[in-house]
C-alpha cells in the first residue's frame, strides 16, 4: 500500500528539471610541466550526481576537490553573459603544475524531483518586490 505522500506524488504531474551532463578532460598549459598525478587526455564524466571514470583510470584528490564546487553550477542553465557559461578551463590547484581541466557541457538529462529527494515540493515561493537603496 502506498503512503499518502507517495500516492499524492503519483497523481501530481512530474516536477521535472534538466541538468547538463559534463565531461572534464585534462589538458596542459604551455611551458608548464605536469606535476600532479593526472595525464593529458585523462577525463571523467558527471551525469546528475554520478561521477564516472574510464575503467582503470584514476584521478587525483586535490584537483578533484578544487573542481567539485564548480560542477553543480556548470550543470545548470546560466545566463549567456555569466562567466560560468563562457569559462571552461580550470587550473590545477598546485601553482607549479601545468594541468588544466576543460569542462564541456554535453547533452542534458531530465530528472524528476521525486526521484532525487524525499522533500516534497511546496507552493512556489513568491518573489518580493526589489527595494531600491536610497543614496
Amino acid at each position: 500500500m502506498l503512503s499518502a505522500m507517495a500516492a499524492k506524488r503519483r497523481r501530481d504531474p512530474p516536477a521535472r528539471f534538466r541538468l547538463f551532463d559534463l565531461r572534464i578532460e585534462v589538458e596542459q598549459a604551455q611551458h608548464l610541466p605536469m606535476v600532479c598525478n593526472h595525464r593529458v587526455g585523462d577525463s571523467f564524466e558527471l551525469r546528475g550526481e554520478n561521477l564516472a571514470l574510464p575503467a582503470g583510470q584514476t584521478f587525483p584528490l586535490y584537483p578533484l576537490a578544487a573542481l567539485l564546487p564548480l560542477l553543480p553550477a556548470k550543470q545548470r542553465d546560466t545566463h549567456p553573459n555569466d562567466w560560468m557559461t563562457t569559462d571552461a578551463l580550470i587550473a590545477c590547484p598546485d601553482p607549479n603544475c601545468g594541468g588544466r581541466f576543460r569542462i564541456t557541457r554535453l547533452g542534458k538529462t531530465t530528472f524528476d524531483h521525486a526521484d532525487v529527494t524525499a522533500v516534497p515540493l511546496g507552493p512556489s515561493p513568491r518573489r518580493r518586490p526589489s527595494r531600491k537603496r536610497a543614496r
